[in-house]
């Protein structure tokens, strides 16, 4: 091996080309595997991007696939691809590592710059092992992806490694290499969120975009996982829906919708409303790795409704005064003519039928994920602990009391054996999977969008 590595290395990084590729958006009919460590296995991220995708293009059905698994180094990842990520038979696969390849006590031993440099040269070692594979099989794209950072700055006393995030960078360097030299595209998180970390921080010094453990970010990080993500593939300042009517020059414009006009005047109007896409509906939901961090929260720091969430009404030369906003009958909100000429942002207002059609979908979503995390567990099991007792996916009840006894001294695998218990029998993932299936294929049938009467009325 050692003999063919060299060879490997001098294919996967060598200088042929100029740059990465740029990263598509996803096509109908696309299968993307993330394949990470326990950040990717959380699985939010993941789903954010899946959930822009549902509300964003309704007609586009992508799937997009969880092969992560806490713990793992790319060396993990490797040895796994044809049993875990093969199997799914995506045709794009997301790379993504660092945190756990850069080490963690070994920066605060003595001799932490000597084992810092093995650490990153295994790493690299056993990434052009990966990349081989990857470039293997000619159906896949691969995406590299760099890891979300460890947040090395903030106060807490929790998890401090010095010098984690410059190791980290090391490797970040060699993933931005490879992608450069075999053309793939690239996906940078650990600056971005680094530099929300350093500027917030200089505010409040126990700010943290990442999470309390300097690791693992909560809901409101993976959403900005996400949204850097899609922004990595040109999706950034495209409109849920835009539309503005002048009242008094006859003027109707629509991006992303369709507008027919039924009344208007300098008192108000209505008009039939059709936008090709939904809001994105933002989750007040925390509970990830002990982080209280939502991703409502994250809005004060990263421009997540300016970037993707605009679905925009400009009315303008209405009557001065105030106007109920009335769509399907149901009153929303009144905004005075002053407002309305300067347009508003209907994906902010949480009541409107469309805003309330994605939050179906998000809850849809979250269904998927819980049992998508669950068949997590299970492999995590497996190539964590039974591929090292030559029992890989072996669920017999000698294999449940073998492991059952390792978890009496092993809180890793103890958390993990309340989703094992039943994960084992086949039966019992079959139904989960079938599950996952059932639950994508309805969030296909209700994400399409409909048509609704929006009325512009006077206040009297």
């Amino acid at each position: 091996m050692k003999k063919i590595i060299p060879v490997l290395l001098l294919a996967v990084l060598s200088s042929t080309t100029i740059k990465a590729q740029s990263l598509q958006p996803f096509a109908d009919g696309d299968r993307v595997a993330f394949l990470g460590n326990s950040i990717t296995e959380a699985g939010y991220y993941g789903s954010n991007i899946w959930l822009y995708y549902m509300t964003r293009f309704p007609e586009r059905k992508i799937s997009v696939i969880n092969v992560g698994i806490g713990g793992d180094v790319v060396g993990q990842m490797n040895d796994r691809f044809e049993q875990d990520v093969l199997p799914k038979k995506p045709n794009i696969v997301v790379l993504t590592f660092g945190m756990n390849d850069s080490g963690y006590s070994e920066f605060n031993a003595a001799n932490a710059d000597e084992a810092t440099k093995q650490r990153v040269a295994k790493s690299q070692e056993n990434f052009v092992l990966l990349a081989g594979k990857l470039k293997a099989q000619s159906r896949i794209k691969p995406v590299m992806m760099s890891s979300s950072p460890y947040d090395e700055t903030m106060e807490n006393k929790n998890n401090y490694f010095k010098g984690k995030s410059k190791a980290m960078e090391q490797i970040i360097a060699f993933q931005q290499e490879a992608a450069k030299n075999n053309r793939w595209a690239y996906v940078d998180l650990f600056h971005p969120m680094t530099e929300i970390n350093v500027r917030e921080q200089k505010k409040k010094p126990d700010f943290t975009i990442t999470g309390p453990d300097r690791i693992h970010p909560g809901r409101g990080g993976h959403l900005v996982m996400a949204a850097l993500f899609l922004k990595s593939q040109g999706l950034a300042g495209k409109p849920v829906a835009s539309v503005h009517i002048d009242i008094k020059n006859g003027l109707v414009e629509a991006e992303n919708a369709k507008v027919n006009i039924n009344k208007k005047s300098e008192q108000g109007l209505n008009f039939i409303y059709f936008a090709n896409a939904l809001p994105f509906p933002i989750d007040s939901v925390n509970g990830v790795w002990e982080n209280p961090q939502t991703q409502a929260d994250v809005l004060a720091v990263y421009p997540f409704i300016q970037e993707f969430n605009q679905e925009t009404l400009k009315v303008e030369n209405l009557e001065k005064g105030n106007y109920h906003l009335i769509i399907d009958g149901k009153k929303i909100r009144a905004f005075s003519a002053d407002t309305l000429a300067k347009g508003i942002n209907m994906a902010l207002l949480s009541n409107t039928p469309q805003y309330q059609q994605a939050v179906s979908i998000m809850y849809l979503n979250d269904l998927r994920l819980e049992l998508e995390k669950k068949i997590r567990e299970y492999y995590w099991l497996h190539f964590n602990y039974f591929k090292a007792q030559n029992m890989l996916f072996d669920d017999s009840q000698q294999a449940f009391e073998k492991v059952a006894e390792k978890a009496k001294t092993d809180w890793f695998v103890k958390s993990k054996m309340g989703t094992y218990q039943t994960a084992r029998f086949p039966e019992v993932r079959k139904m989960w999977e079938d599950n996952i299936r059932q639950l994508t294929e309805r969030i296909y049938q209700v994400n399409k969008p409909k048509s609704h009467l929006v009325e512009i009325v006077q206040v009297k």
